[in-house]
């Protein structure tokens, strides 16, 4: 990337090249170039710390977009600057008396600083923990080129020597963010987690005492002892287990912060012990469904900060604080040391760009500083700290977030804007709340997705197919918080998938449940076996246009206001989840089992289309007639006997399913609020099973885009011990020679 910006920097200070522009813009290009290329740079390390923790909240788009292009640009602006300096006091003959030149010396190490990345977002993602090695040696060519720029502007005046305290703090934040790239990178990080080699008891020894003890005509005999776990830190946990007890939100982090110790091993591909899961199964069960998920929020939200964040390496006390210490002191004290040393040699606007820059630098690290002093790592060491000072501080922080947040809140009030009229103020309260991801599931709808307006008219996007489609796909995502009852329903399924288990083995056989599970549990499993007994993506499929067709079905006969409660939310969980579900097979098919999910959605979309343009009376209408259309259609005869194997739609299969889901209430005697509660803990049990297929890598990719409903409940079935890696045993045993 060096050798191709300072490429491009000498084609564009090709004369000849440049002559086709008018004199006066040529000029003005030469005089500005450089100024506004660090303006820029500092610009974009604004942003980045202002918005990096942001898309961890966020699922916008937009916001991803703006902030992948300033961390990227970030770094190849600073590398522009530093080599347009480089070549300037290149070109320049005795540039060492040039007083303007010396000041652009001065900004090498300023840029140097801005190398080294803002504490809120050290990686984009997962895939740039990987290049440390590539940031290390790209780090060492820019302090070659950047020492180069100082030895050559080197006069021995006053501004020569306060580039060498910036420098100093440059080199540390560089080295703080490779640090932090290398300690999330995968191999280190496996390495971290792995144990200390444990070569058990003397073998040997223990032989050859058994052979002394039986010549000498003891009787011998072997007896097995359980030994507690080595350097677990399970073992510092206290369990609360009065579910009526509360815990303060200091204590809630801490018991996030000594779970995330332990399940942080799922993301090295590591199994957890018997004890582990015993521990966090008794910590859930003692505490409701909110503090539940909230667990899971904070350990997710501790996940993010290790791979996208300098949490590793910069929110420490010692060392994190000391080198904050460090480059705050010496940012200090070259703008000190620069507003007392006499200025009237130096052009009156490259002052004013270093003021900026050394003020921008010293804000930025004030930031930085509060930023840490409010995350839940500070919270969490002060909690383990268990002193009066401490109680002091911890009352302070949390004391001045809640007037903070009221503060602001009293201050939109007083201009007139309210929280459902102001997108400001809604912008406001979430960025300054503490939220720990954003709390909705995307929405995706194959009905609604074949029955909405296309955004085909512009016939230039339909001619490039390939953005046509994309484009298409995204028109019809939609967005809903997760609500308060979708997250109680998975929480008491999963409670009583573990009451039902007999043992640890019992809890993990669930994660192969994909549906069948609770149809047998319902009794029905023979009537809809050939719905779940197939591929994840395939029963998605069927399962969601169903629901569909379930629902839509009832609004000719009932009123969804006078339904009863329990029935308003089994449908509402169902379509929520199905929505959803089918967001994940669309659009992240990298989340589910490897399947041909994606030509099963086209072919299904295509048969559907070609169904309701036969019927043009349906065409862009309402949902509801289409389905009640398509339930109208006689299924007597399988689909796959008309239409073979070649093509995979499942449009009529789920017509057949969706029949045989109305028909329980005269065949079985069943009434809606069982349908219902039969459909909604399908499509829970599908999605566990989605959660617990996922690996690690995509769940964590997921941190840095809102975060992922599948993700929350990957954790917590691993927390609850319904996941795959941990082993099933009765502790560490040991064997101990018991004579008599």
């Amino acid at each position: 990337m060096l050798i191709t910006i300072f490429s491009s920097y000498l084609l564009i200070k090709n004369r000849n090249l440049v002559q086709i522009f008018p004199k006066r813009l040529r000029e003005l290009w030469s005089l500005w170039e450089i100024r506004s290329a660090v303006i820029l740079s500092l610009i974009l390390q604004i942003i980045l710390i202002l918005l990096g923790k942001r898309r961890k909240i966020s699922r916008s788009s937009s916001l991803r977009f703006f902030l992948w292009f300033a961390y990227l640009s970030s770094d190849a602006t600073a590398t522009f600057c530093l080599s347009a300096i480089s070549s300037t006091s290149g070109d320049t003959q005795g540039g060492s008396d040039d007083p303007n030149l010396g000041i652009m010396a001065f900004w090498a190490p300023l840029l140097v600083l801005h190398l080294g990345g803002q504490d809120t977002i050290t990686a984009y993602s997962l895939e740039d923990n990987e290049l440390y090695s590539r940031r290390f040696l790209g780090l060492g060519v820019q302090l070659i080129v950047a020492g180069n720029v100082i030895v050559r502007a080197w006069t021995n005046a006053s501004l020569n020597f306060l580039v060498i305290p910036i420098f100093i703090a440059g080199i540390i934040k560089n080295g703080e963010r490779i640090w932090a790239l290398w300690h999330a990178s995968r191999d280190h990080f496996r390495d971290s987690m792995l144990p200390p080699p444990d070569p058990g008891p003397n073998y040997a020894k223990y032989m050859e005492e058994y052979r002394s003890r039986t010549e000498e005509g003891f009787d011998v005999s072997l007896r097995r002892f359980i030994e507690p776990p080595i350097g677990s830190s399970s073992n510092n946990i206290s369990f609360t287990t009065d579910r009526n007890s509360s815990l303060s939100e200091a204590e809630f982090l801490l018991y996030a912060n000594n779970f995330f110790s332990i399940f942080k091993r799922l993301c090295a591909d590591l199994i957890l012990s018997f004890h582990d899961i015993e521990n966090s199964q008794s910590f859930l069960r003692s505490r409701s469904c909110d503090e539940a998920f909230k667990l899971i929020e904070i350990e997710l939200g501790f996940m993010y900060d290790l791979f996208y964040t300098k949490a590793a390496v910069a929110y420490s006390l010692i060392g994190g604080g000391c080198r904050r210490l460090g480059t705050f002191s010496f940012t200090i004290t070259a703008l000190w040391t620069f507003s007392v040393i006499k200025k009237d040699a130096y052009h009156k606007a490259d002052v004013i760009i270093t003021y900026l820059l050394l003020i921008g630098a010293i804000i930025l690290e004030i930031r930085a500083v509060i930023v840490v002093l409010f995350s839940d790592w500070v919270i969490v060491w002060l909690h383990k700290h268990n002193n009066a000072v401490v109680h002091f501080l911890c009352r302070a922080i949390f004391s001045i977030r809640r007037a903070r947040n009221r503060w602001y809140n009293t201050f939109f009030a007083k201009i007139g804007w309210s929280n459902t009229m102001s997108p400001i103020t809604r912008w406001s309260n979430t960025i300054l709340a503490k939220h720990r991801w954003s709390n909705t599931m995307a929405q995706y709808n194959l009905i609604t997705f074949c029955l909405k307006d296309r955004p085909a008219n512009c016939i230039v996007i339909r001619k490039i197919k390939s953005i046509y489609q994309s484009v298409e796909k995204y028109w019809s995502i939609d967005s809903k918080k997760v609500p308060d009852e979708l997250k109680e329903l998975i929480f008491q399924e999963f409670q009583r998938k573990l009451n039902a288990a007999e043992n640890f083995k019992g809890c993990k056989n669930f994660c192969a449940y994909k549906g069948d599970w609770v149809l047998q549990q319902k009794q029905c499993y023979e009537k809809f076996c050939w719905s779940v007994d197939v591929a994840i993506d395939q029963s998605i499929i069927l399962w969601h246009i169903a629901t569909d067709l379930c629902y839509y079905s009832e609004l000719d006969t009932t009123n969804k206001n006078s339904d009863p409660e329990n029935v308003r939310n089994s449908k509402d969980m169902s379509r929520l989840l199905s929505n959803y579900m089918l967001y994940l097979l669309v659009m992240c098919p990298f989340m589910l089992p490897n399947g041909i999910g994606q030509i099963r959605f086209r072919d299904t979309c295509a048969e559907a289309n070609v169904f309701f343009k036969d019927r043009n009376s349906i065409l862009y209408r309402k949902e509801a007639e289409a389905c009640k259309e398509l339930l109208e259609v006689d299924t007597q005869i399988p689909p796959l006997e008309v239409k073979g194997d070649r093509c995979k739609s499942l449009l009529f299969d789920a017509c057949r399913l969706a029949k045989s889901l109305n028909g329980l209430d005269t065949e079985q005697g069943w009434d809606r609020t069982k349908k219902w509660e039969l459909i909604s803990h399908v499509w829970v049990e599908m999605l566990s099973y989605a959660a617990s297929q996922c690996r690690w890598n995509h769940h964590a990719e997921q941190l840095r885009r809102g975060g992922e409903l599948l993700t929350h409940v990957w954790l917590l079935m691993a927390h609850l011990g319904i996941t795959e890696q941990f082993q099933i045993s009765q502790g560490h045993a040991r064997a101990r020679l018991i004579h008599e």
